[in-house]
């Protein structure tokens, strides 16, 4: 098995694309495929904040639950849009603002389409993603040993948060523990949800949510190589969203 996990991608669609063609990924007769057979993986929030959030929605659809070649996980922004399409009472807010803005431009046949797109998503995913053949589990926020195998509302909230203490920040974003530290694990842990400047090693861990829509890059991390592949941004660069 050959796999290439891609960061947050949140609505920056042109970076995704630049990244696949980077990857070696091409495109025949309207499906892409890649001459390795290697296969895409991604670890949640494609949406909020940037410019093509339904465009990145209709991709991985089409990817994991057309084709079935593909993998996802969701990520906290993930969840919340999947609930704004359920009907519940969800602020729009933290970039969500953007991506209803974007739905209504649509007409009624096209806002049910991809609704129903992103509620099958959702759905359908598993909280982490535990490849056996390479090592690894994909989850958006991380996940600690102990969690690997479990399904609970513990799980959930770790893996869509992180290790969140109950605190927030000035800006109203929660506090989270570093949980990479302290992980001892011999699976890989690819991950993403905290924006770092560069892919972020520690342990047998690996962020790789190198902040494309705060103006960053977009990021790969092939397995079993362990090579990280990156294209930059083109969204304007905000300094005080990286955390390390």
């Amino acid at each position: 098995m050959k796999i290439d996990i891609i960061g947050d991608i949140h609505g920056c669609f042109q970076e995704l694309k630049e990244l696949l063609v980077k990857l070696g990924y091409h495109h025949q007769d309207d499906l892409m495929y890649h001459p390795e057979n290697r296969q895409l993986a991604f670890v949640g929030d494609l949406t909020d904040r940037g410019p093509q959030s339904l465009d990145v929605i209709r991709f991985v659809y089409h990817l994991v639950i057309e084709r079935r070649i593909g993998f996802y996980v969701p990520g906290n922004h993930c969840d919340k849009l999947y609930r704004y399409f359920l009907g519940n009472n969800v602020k729009q807010q933290h970039g969500l603002e953007t991506t209803v803005a974007e739905y209504q431009q649509l007409s009624k046949q096209e806002q049910l389409e991809i609704k129903e797109k992103m509620i099958t998503l959702y759905e359908n995913a598993p909280l982490y993603q535990v490849f056996n053949e390479l090592d690894t589990v994909m989850a958006h926020a991380g996940i600690p040993e102990k969690y690997i195998g479990r399904n609970d509302k513990k799980v959930k909230t770790f893996v869509l948060y992180g290790d969140i203490t109950g605190e927030k920040l000035a800006d109203g974003r929660p506090v989270r523990r570093d949980w990479a530290q302290h992980y001892q694990g011999e699976q890989w842990i690819v991950y993403g949800h905290t924006p770092v400047m560069h892919p972020r090693f520690v342990n047998k861990t690996v962020n790789i949510d190198t902040g494309c829509v705060f103006g960053n890059q977009l990021t790969a991390f092939r397995l079993p190589e362990e090579e990280i592949i990156t294209v930059p941004s083109k969204q304007p660069f905000v300094e005080d969203k990286f955390r390390y």
